[in-house]
């Protein structure tokens, strides 16, 4: 893994709110890898957001910003069931 992969999983399971990073260090592990140059653009920008805002977006209790409402924030919204399915199994 190349160090700007690195750095964007460090970050996503270091926020400091526990929710998000559960859901934004766990998609890290499981794409990061995968994503492409654009994607992870996208990523990172969502990783200088404020935690609460990026929580909201995640879970559509608010709509995120038309540059930060994203393919990459797609994938994460469908990230986020699949951590509630494993929970419940």
């Amino acid at each position: 893994m190349d160090d700007r992969r690195k750095k964007l999983r460090f970050r996503a399971w270091r926020r400091g709110f526990r929710e998000i990073d559960l859901i934004l260090g766990g998609f890290a592990d499981r794409h990061v890898e995968t994503l492409d140059e654009r994607s992870l653009d996208e990523f990172e920008r969502l990783l200088e957001a404020p935690d609460q805002d990026v929580y909201d977006w995640i879970t559509e209790a608010a709509a995120a910003p038309a540059e930060l409402d994203t393919p990459t924030l797609a994938m994460i919204r469908t990230f986020r069931f699949t951590l509630s399915d494993a929970a419940k199994s």
